[in-house]
């Protein structure tokens, strides 16, 4: 096992007029695992391929533990790779595929055959080992690539998005396998996804990437309770947290006909600004029993039995307009959900609101 440390590690493609990662710093704990998260083209492959020696580094530095490995070919590093793509020997049998690094590495029959079997045992493979991969499913497939990947016994795991070719009950099941078996073997684990949820239930810290920029690396619950800037805030969560504009007035930020309550000292942050960004959370809204509240024309409910969510638009924006307008998510006890077409007010705890400057886009509150 081992640490990982990426300083100032930048990558930049050939004619290419801005660098795909301008310069990642960033450090992993011996064990742990990690998961880089963002959406498309953000850069998070990249930075896994440049810690397996798959892409050249322009400037900075990696090390592996106390080991430069920068310039290192990619089968000298100790490290193991699980690709979206399987990658399996489609002509070799399941154990073969397993064991290949093994016997390519020099290790005597007995000793691949019992490591084979030890990782099939953990992975639920044992009945599979004479099979084809053309005779398996997509979850015993990625399992089979996990165990070939386990049987090296590696410094560290590398997965570029394992789950994204999964249906979604199987993604559900399969991550929770993945981090149940990273917690038993103790592997530091570099993990690759476009998806937050995934990110969120498997990473020990989840580092979210914007332009192959590190916006902010934290434990999944702090991400989601203190989101440093706008992008982080509307990027984690599902429903996405509500980013709403409004002007700053007396006693908070005018929202439509209501006043969010917001402090005194997070007001004086913002300077010179006459609107801020106010994020709430989708279950941190309440129905209210007044006429106090934000005004929202309810365009969709969903109701899914203990919850509901309600979808729609703030009060008054013209009927031609709702299909462009800002849509504000809340959820709800699922037994007093309103009625499509109906407009409600929603109101919310002081505490629970986040304020972002809309200059900066950082994060006030």
């Amino acid at each position: 096992m081992a640490t990982v440390t990426f300083d100032k590690a930048q990558r930049w493609y050939p004619g290419a007029d801005t660098p795909a990662v301008p310069g990642i710093s960033l450090e992993i704990g011996d064990g742990e695992f990690m998961v880089l998260v963002g959406p498309s083209g953000c850069g998070k492959s990249t930075t896994l391929r440049m810690l397996a020696g798959l892409e050249e580094v322009n400037e900075g530095k990696i090390f592996i533990g106390d080991r430069e490995v920068t310039h290192t070919p990619p089968k000298d590093r100790d490290i193991a790779m699980v690709f979206q793509n399987y990658a399996l020997y489609p002509h070799m049998t399941v154990g073969d595929n397993m064991g290949f690094a093994l016997k390519m590495a020099g290790i005597p029959k007995t000793e691949r055959q019992q490591r084979v079997q030890e990782a099939a045992h953990l992975l639920g493979l044992e009945d599979f080992l004479n099979r084809k991969p053309k005779a398996l499913s997509g979850g015993q497939r990625q399992r089979v690539a996990m165990g070939r990947a386990i049987v090296r016994s590696p410094q560290v795991f590398l997965m570029d998005e394992p789950l994204s070719n999964l249906d979604a009950k199987l993604r559900v099941s399969t991550r929770t396998q993945i981090a149940a078996l990273q917690t038993r073997l103790g592997v530091t684990t570099v993990y690759v996804t476009h998806d937050q949820v995934e990110a969120m239930t498997m990473g020990d810290r989840v580092a979210v990437m914007k332009l192959g920029i590190l916006q902010q690396c934290d434990s999944p619950l702090t991400l989601y309770d203190n989101p440093q800037n706008l992008f982080v805030a509307g990027f984690i969560g599902s429903p996405a947290m509500n980013l709403i504009d409004g002007q700053i007035v007396d006693g908070g930020v005018r929202v439509g006909d209501y006043t969010v309550p917001v402090s005194r000292e997070v007001i004086a942050k913002a300077g010179n600004e006459k609107s801020l960004v106010v994020g709430i959370r989708p279950e941190n809204f309440d129905l209210s029993e007044t006429n106090e509240g934000i005004a929202v024309d309810v365009a969709v409910v969903e109701e899914l039995g203990a919850d509901s969510f309600i979808y729609g638009t703030l009060a008054g924006v013209a009927e031609d307009e709702k299909l462009t307008a800002q849509q504000i998510v809340g959820r709800i006890s699922g037994r007093t959900a309103p009625h499509r077409g109906a407009t409600v007010r929603l109101t919310v705890v002081p505490e629970k609101v986040h304020v972002f400057s809309r200059t900066t886009e950082e994060r006030l509150s």
